[in-house]
């Protein structure tokens, strides 16, 4: 036998870690929530925006929240399951201070608006590349850590944290590929259609890979511990993990149905979307089956409810999700709120509940004592989820709602509901009704923390723990007689790493690279020109303020959506949108053929205050963009060069007047607002005031608010309606 230490203290960091960041990713989204209520609640602090925190919310709950909860679990649970302490514990270290960086990294770039606007990997590239290096130095203490184990079968935990590396890892690398323009700027080097593919292969894998897959490999640890029963079928899980991680991959594009993305692609994503049903619900039932004969325990455990309720959000989710690919179910759910409620079933229930079970269960453990309150923890259970009742059921009902009236036509055949604000307005009680599950779902975290606290102040400190266990004796590489190829397998770390990255990357290669390679997927329009380079900055400060949070650029081809916005989307349209900007969410408007549909003082109102504008409005005023300073056009030619490199066909000496253009275009923005006499007098009094008070009086023409508004009269005005059934 040899003697040895589990590394405690590691477990122990990566535990208060998720919870500091789970109550200010919970307090943050619970903020965004309010917005919805009070729309300038922060009115006029740019860095307490919609627009910006919406993404801080995302990155908070998914990479430090869940994040964390995994790396926890995993550390915790490897050592046990191999019989072996970390591989190195300076990597352990590492791994943890260098996600904690990258977290606040991410919690100052957002709110200042960093951001490169693609869902779940807004951030910069500077902290992409830590990303990587940080999730390296994870890996290779994982699989040296395997190399090194005292057990000679791989418990299937662990097959589910080695996916989970090597997808995360293929998916960020590649969905990341970006041209710097400046330490915190740069464009994603693909375009338009292939933008919009990679991005959402990336992004519901994302959802797969960091979501899914490592939350598995904890519910077959946790749940099997806690219940004190054996997993239900081994086969089965067998299945579970290849038939999982094999079809996962291939279902992004059913976030792209009925879009210019190429058909055959968008049917693929179909197809293997409803055969992900399969698997997903043989893990469920694994879990839940684990349990039989456990069930008086649940009744009394708080941790065993919290894990029976995890499993049951994540059968919910897995089967909603398939149903949502279906054509004619996605035809309505798409860009609605059924899409909220649909993904935080995923993540209150499944990542949330999931991680309260196992906290429960881990820190009574590691302090050496009992959990302080299990009354405080049944608590937790019962307004945790009453919260996500509460959260979940109104944004279904709304998202019922929107689709309804955005479909509704008069006898005569014109919009029931012309005005996008009519289909706003209805909601307004659900959303007052998701604030107050949220806040019912932070009450319990909060109460989460007081347990917990009270639980390590009268138990003993967490140490490392002292084990033993006989030396792992070699066999043969090759499989010994009677040995199955799975057993054989599961004692082979590389090998069962080579297959996982092959099943996995099959699927993505099979639809990206024909997207990417295949011109003719992609169709060109004559008519449609390169940003000029005002328009470029309004982009770039459309994304700052994360606008596509709120605001799709995609028509699909449905009568209402063509009656309302105009042409349904094509392809040519987008092939110099690095990078894409369809949206997945309509608050607001689509917003693709918005270009001259009302004039430039419009605009300009429309941003200071909507309200103003359009009564009953839940878009934020953007007053920061008024602010008595020039805007930022010190890297306009590096933008311009930067696009010419991912082939945006600038000439050169388009680039090298391009500050010349941009004035000039900026002029006569401001020549346009000065047709409005109320412009007039309130620029008149604001140039009088900043003279008083002796500061240099900046001209409109100069602010950024006049490039936002060229971005958007510029929106749509390649394509014109006469032309558009010849493309």
């Amino acid at each position: 036998m040899q003697q040895f230490y589990y590394d405690n203290k590691i477990v122990k960091k990566f535990i208060y870690a998720t919870i500091i960041f789970g109550v200010v990713g919970m307090s943050v989204g619970l903020l965004v929530a309010f917005f919805y209520l009070f729309p300038n609640l922060t009115d006029g602090i740019a860095w307490l925006s919609y627009g910006r925190l919406r993404p801080l919310h995302t990155n908070a709950v998914i990479f430090a929240f869940v994040g964390n909860a995994f790396f926890a679990g995993m550390y915790y649970s490897m050592q046990r399951l191999l019989k072996a302490r970390m591989y190195s514990d300076f990597l352990s270290n590492l791994h943890f201070w260098g996600w904690q960086l990258i977290i606040v990294a991410a919690a100052i770039t957002l709110p200042l608006g960093y951001s490169s606007s693609k869902e779940y990997a807004e951030l910069e590239w500077p902290i992409d590349i830590a990303i990587t290096i940080i999730w390296v130095v994870m890996g290779i203490n994982m699989i040296g850590t395997m190399i090194k184990r005292r057990e000679r079968h791989l418990y299937v935990a662990i097959w589910f944290y080695l996916a989970t590396f090597v997808t995360i890892a293929v998916l960020h690398i590649f969905n990341n590929l970006e041209l710097p323009v400046s330490l915190w700027k740069s464009y994603s080097v693909y375009a338009g259609v292939q933008d919009a593919l990679v991005q959402w292969w990336y992004g519901h894998n994302a959802v797969a890979f960091f979501l899914t897959t490592p939350f598995l490999g904890l519910m077959y640890y946790y749940v099997p511990k806690a219940a004190n029963r054996p997993v239900y079928s081994y086969r089965l899980s067998i299945v579970h993990f290849w038939s999982l991680i094999f079809i996962y991959i291939w279902a992004g594009p059913h976030h792209l149905l009925y879009s210019a993305l190429p058909n055959w692609a968008q049917n693929l994503g179909v197809v293997f979307s409803i055969m992900l049903l399969a698997p997903s619900w043989g893990g469920m039932i694994n879990g839940l089956l684990t349990l039989r004969g456990a069930w008086d325990k649940v009744r009394v455990d708080p941790v065993l409810k919290f894990f029976v309720v995890a499993i049951t959000g994540y059968g919910m989710a897995t089967f909603e999700g398939p149903m949502l690919s279906l054509k004619n179910v996605n035809a309505i759910a798409h860009y609605t709120d059924w899409i909220i409620a649909h993904v935080h079933v995923g993540t209150l229930a499944w990542n949330g509940f999931m991680t309260f079970g196992m906290i429960y269960w881990l820190i009574p453990r590691m302090t050496k004592s009992k959990l302080f309150s299990i009354k405080l923890a049944n608590f937790h259970f019962w307004i945790g989820t009453l919260g996500i009742i509460l959260y979940c059921l109104p944004m279904y009902v709304a998202g019922f709602l929107q689709a309804s009236m955005w479909k509704q036509f008069n006898p005569d055949g014109t919009l029931t509901y012309g005005n996008f604000l009519e289909t706003v307005t209805q909601i307004m009680p659900m959303y007052w009704m998701r604030a107050i599950g949220g806040s019912l779902y932070l009450i319990g975290m909060l109460v989460l923390v007081y347990n917990i606290v009270q639980t390590i102040r009268f138990g003993s400190s967490i140490e490392d723990e002292l084990a033993e266990a006989p030396a792992l004796v070699r066999i043969s590489k090759g499989r010994v007689k009677g040995e199955k190829f799975h057993p054989w397998l599961e004692r082979k770390p590389i090998q069962l790493t080579i297959l996982a990255t092959i099943a996995i990357l099959i699927g993505g290669v099979i639809q990206i690279v024909p997207t990417i390679m295949i011109k003719s997927n992609i169709p060109t329009i004559a008519s449609v020109k390169p940003y000029t380079p005002l328009e470029l900055e309004g982009r770039d400060l459309y994304i700052r303020e994360g606008c596509v949070g709120c605001h799709s650029q995609s028509v699909r081809p449905f009568r209402s959506e063509v009656e309302r916005y105009g042409p349904q989307s094509k392809a040519g349209e987008f092939v110099y949108d690095h990078p894409f900007l369809w949206g997945s969410k309509r608050t607001g408007p689509d917003l693709l053929r918005e270009g001259g549909k009302y004039n430039d003082s419009w605009h300009f109102n429309h941003f200071w205050s909507p309200q103003s504008i359009s009564a009953g409005s839940i878009m934020p005023g953007y007053k920061w963009l008024f602010d008595n300073k020039p805007m930022d056009i010190s890297l306009t030619q590096r933008k311009m060069k930067a696009m010419v490199t991912l082939g945006v066909p600038y000439s050169d000496a388009e680039v090298a007047n391009g500050l010349k253009t941009l004035r000039a275009q900026a002029l006569k923005i401001e020549e346009n607002l000065k047709g409005d006499p109320d412009f007039v007098k309130s620029y008149n009094e604001s140039k009088k005031k900043a003279e008083a008070r002796g500061e240099t009086f900046v001209p409109m023409n100069e602010r950024e608010i006049v490039a936002l508004i060229a971005y958007i009269q510029r929106l749509g005005t390649d394509i014109k309606v006469k032309d558009n059934t010849k493309n």
